[in-house]
């Protein structure tokens, strides 16, 4: 392997690798700061902690834990969650610093149990409950919770408890870049495809500079480190709990991360990679808590990028992955990347997560429905559904401490679908 570094299309590769991380992860502690309304200081430091930590946490997969190219990064499962409670928060006029601190218990919790299910072996006795149809209806809400997310940042509206309406221009920019992107990944040569998120950002940055002007609101270019931003730990019971049931769900990364690319690399994940991967997941996990950032996972997106690309082995993924350590730490590209519009970036991963629909449809292509069975996705999906377009104070004359999770229809949808097709034989239905 360390010949492979003197080579220059490692480096190349390792490039492209960079961007593919650095696509996938700048968005993200932008779009919680500025629901936690943080500071500008504030938001620069997580970003270019999240740049840092996320680095760090690829290397050590590629090292020690399931040594596949498989980005570890800020899970989008719990950045939806993160979202969605922020909503759910200002409906029961929960302050932001206990939501915060909450779920820095949650996050440390689960952190705990992650890091128990890779110690003790646990991986393939969960994946067992984590059947092709669970997994198509997680998939599908999952993908729906995001791409709500998304199109809130489309169209110009603030992601903390603020009331807005819709900025028409903003909106109008997002949907044109949106859709030059769709074309992009349609029309362009498939090597150029996996460039996509990248030239989305910067074309999409650009033309919001020259139209609206650049949004100068960068924190200061200093690194230091700030321990529990979002709020000091405090209880609040339905927040934790919500934080440890996304805990236990995220889990389901990993599974479709590693089986996903078991036939790229002609064998299947053994218990050893799957123990590492968790126990690594686990402490990454237990760090975020503690600096504010959102909680890791393996990218079942990595997919996708590894069957355009083709770049299986490890070198150009430590070499992609260490470049994005490195930036983290330099902090003028911290205060630079803080003034990416959330439109722009909005745009991008509304596009790029619009391809979970099609994970959802190959799990549920798996299993056989018909007139008779299809009650085992219907009333997950449907239910899931329903409760994402109810206001969040309807879930008022609920006790506080199961509200935060009967109100989130990814929970829901997801825990029903796991008792249905765990308690009952549906492929004996015809």
């Amino acid at each position: 392997m360390k010949e492979e570094f003197k080579y220059f299309k490692s480096w190349i590769a390792g490039i492209q690798w960079f961007f593919f991380i650095f696509a996938n992860i700048v968005v993200i502690p932008l779009t919680v700061g500025a629901a936690f309304d943080l500071s500008p200081d504030t938001i620069t430091y997580m970003l270019q902690l999240s740049f840092a930590v996320t680095g760090l946490a690829c290397l050590f997969q590629a090292f020690f834990g399931h040594q596949r190219a498989i980005m570890e990064g800020q899970s989008g499962l719990w950045w939806g969650i993160i979202l969605t409670l922020i909503t759910i928060a200002a409906s029961n006029d929960i302050p932001l610093e206990e939501l915060g601190g909450s779920l820095a218990i949650g996050i440390f919790i689960s952190a705990g149990l992650t890091i128990a299910i890779g110690l003790f072996g646990l991986g393939p006795h969960i994946v067992k409950l984590f059947k092709p149809g669970v997994m198509g209806v997680f998939m599908f809400l999952f993908g729906t919770t995001l791409i709500q997310i998304f199109l809130k940042g489309m169209l110009g509206l603030p992601f903390g408890n603020e009331s807005s309406t819709i900025e028409l221009s903003t909106a109008l920019l997002s949907f044109i870049l949106a859709g030059l992107i769709v074309v992009f990944n349609v029309k362009a040569p498939k090597k150029m495809k996996s460039y996509g998120l990248l030239i989305g950002i910067v074309t999409g940055w650009i033309a919001y500079v020259l139209i609206f002007g650049s949004d100068d609101h960068g924190g200061s270019a200093s690194f230091s480190f700030e321990l529990f931003p979002l709020g000091s730990p405090t209880w609040n019971t339905g927040i934790i709990v919500t934080a440890v049931l996304t805990g236990l769900l995220n889990v389901a990364n990993t599974f479709g991360a590693l089986k996903g690319t078991d036939d790229m690399y002609g064998s299947e994940a053994n218990n050893k990679q799957y123990r590492n991967s968790f126990t690594i997941t686990g402490v990454f996990t237990g760090i975020s808590g503690l600096f504010g950032l959102v909680p890791y996972a393996p990218f079942v997106s990595s997919i996708g990028f590894l069957q355009e690309t083709n770049i299986l082995k490890r070198v150009p993924f430590i070499i992609g992955a260490f470049l994005f350590f490195i930036i983290g730490l330099i902090p003028p590209i911290g205060v630079f990347f803080s003034t990416l519009p959330l439109s722009v970036g909005s745009a991008v991963l509304f596009v790029a997560y619009l391809l979970l629909f099609n994970s959802a449809w190959e799990f549920f292509q798996q299993i056989k429905l018909n007139p008779l069975n299809v009650y085992r996705v219907a009333i997950p999906v449907f239910i899931g559904l329903i409760i994402m377009t109810l206001p969040a104070d309807v879930f008022n004359s609920i006790h506080s401490s199961i509200r935060p999770v009967v109100s989130n229809g990814l929970l829901v949808g997801t825990i029903i679908s796991l008792i249905l097709e765990n308690t009952y034989s549906w492929e004996s239905i015809s």
